[in-house]
């Protein structure tokens, strides 16, 4: 008995190991960000590693123990997985108020730009006087944008540059507008910035109402995983009698495909309970 739980916690981290490992190549395939990025955006990276590396090694130790427990390959690898992927499901969207307070940072700094373009000689220098009082959760992209300028740098593929950081679809529009009125004088641009920035706030009003609306497709969510993984870990440990015609290698395949099977409907589960994000139309490869 001792070997076979030795032998099913390896083939438990082994099955571990694979899952990561094609984690791993999926990441390498999409590519990494080639832009330069900020000390919030590197701290952000850090802690969202370190929050990986927390769920791998639990995923590890919980589909060993499962293998050990159970005896069974195809609970220990199902348990290491679901140990990585639940996590995911239960919480909500914890980017939502990031991108919430970004948007209306910029928000912010386009209602300044326009306050500032009618006593300010230009565009760049409204841009200069306006970055040590820029909101804090783009005051270092601009400030990466004034470094750029004050570097001799032409202010339309500055502004590009600073497009490319904030990585936003609400900032591509301001940037559009500023880009536009760095290359050909655009007139009416206090205006059009003023109709700009309550786009903006329209836009953070209008994803706060949509946040509200997903809050209970959440909690029918985690209900729905929370009731599923609760019974499945109550027979396992009450009736396992009742469990033993998964002990045959045939049992095995059958479990694995029961396990895809809930995965899949989790993955569903989760996804419909986020917001999809609208597309960029200011990338690096395209123009204004």
């Amino acid at each position: 008995m001792a070997a076979v739980s030795i032998s099913t916690g390896v083939a438990a981290l082994l099955g571990v190991g694979v899952g990561v490992g094609v984690l791993l190549v999926v990441a390498g395939w999409r590519g990494t960000d080639r832009r330069r990025p900020n000390r919030t955006r590197r701290r952000e990276d850090a802690a969202h590693r370190q929050r990986l590396l927390v769920r791998l090694g639990l995923g590890i130790a919980v589909g060993a123990m499962a293998g050990a427990a159970t005896g069974w390959f195809a609970g220990a690898v199902i348990a290491g997985l679901a140990c990585w992927a639940v996590p995911g499901v239960l919480r909500g969207d914890p980017e939502h108020k990031r991108r919430v307070t970004r948007i209306e940072a910029i928000a912010t700094w386009t209602e300044m730009l326009r306050d500032t373009l009618a006593a300010a000689s230009g565009l760049e220098q409204a841009i200069l006087s306006t970055s040590s009082l820029t909101p804090a959760p783009i005051r270092e992209d601009v400030a990466e944008l004034v470094a750029r300028l004050e570097g001799g740098e032409r202010l339309a593929p500055a502004l590009r540059g600073l497009a490319d950081r904030l990585g936003d679809p609400t900032g591509d529009l301001v940037i559009a507008a500023l880009v536009k009125a760095a290359e050909q004088q655009s007139r009416q641009l206090g205006n059009l910035l003023g109709a700009l920035a309550q786009t903006a706030r329209e836009q953070v009003s209008m994803r706060m109402r949509v946040e509200a609306g997903r809050a209970r497709t959440r909690t029918s969510v985690r209900v729905i995983v929370s009731t599923t993984l609760a019974f499945a870990v109550t027979v396992v440990l009450i009736n396992r009698d009742y469990l033993a015609a998964y002990d045959s290698m045939f049992g095995q395949l059958v479990l694995l495909g029961v396990g895809c099977l809930f995965a899949v409907g989790f993955a569903w589960l989760a996804k419909i309970s986020r917001a999809p994000e609208p597309a960029r139309f200011l990338t690096a490869d395209r123009e204004v």
